[in-house]
């Protein structure tokens, strides 16, 4: 199993990207899903693939690469599985929340600046 993480800033995978990584059906990938339709984020499972923590049941499942590429060799036993992550799309949500960020960062330079 060799994850490509070239980036620490990696997207969170969906389940049609869980699905062409793995080479399972769509419906084998909601059969793996640590997920149940009375309870929301269920605890840690080893044997299943666990999403990503979400804030309402209508939340998309979304799955950290690292936790797809752990189900993949740990569960299915998949020796060679390869999931490459690529940066999202820019959209203006990304692109506000970079220029939150930067302006954070100088709020922060300018705040431990000694007088």
């Amino acid at each position: 199993m060799s994850p490509d993480l070239q980036n620490s800033n990696y997207s969170l995978m969906d389940v049609d990207a869980v699905q062409k990584a793995l080479g399972r059906s769509r419906a084998s990938v909601y059969r793996y899903a640590n997920t149940d339709p009375d309870h929301l984020n269920l605890p840690y499972s080893p044997k299943k693939l666990n999403p990503e923590l979400r804030q309402d049941k209508t939340d998309t499942l979304l799955f950290h690469p690292t936790e797809v590429s752990r189900f993949a060799r740990d569960v299915l036993k998949i020796k060679q599985v390869t999931i490459q992550v690529q940066e999202p799309v820019a959209n203006v949500t990304n692109q506000l929340l970079q220029d939150i960020l930067t302006e954070l960062r100088t709020i922060r330079q300018m705040i431990e600046q000694p007088e």
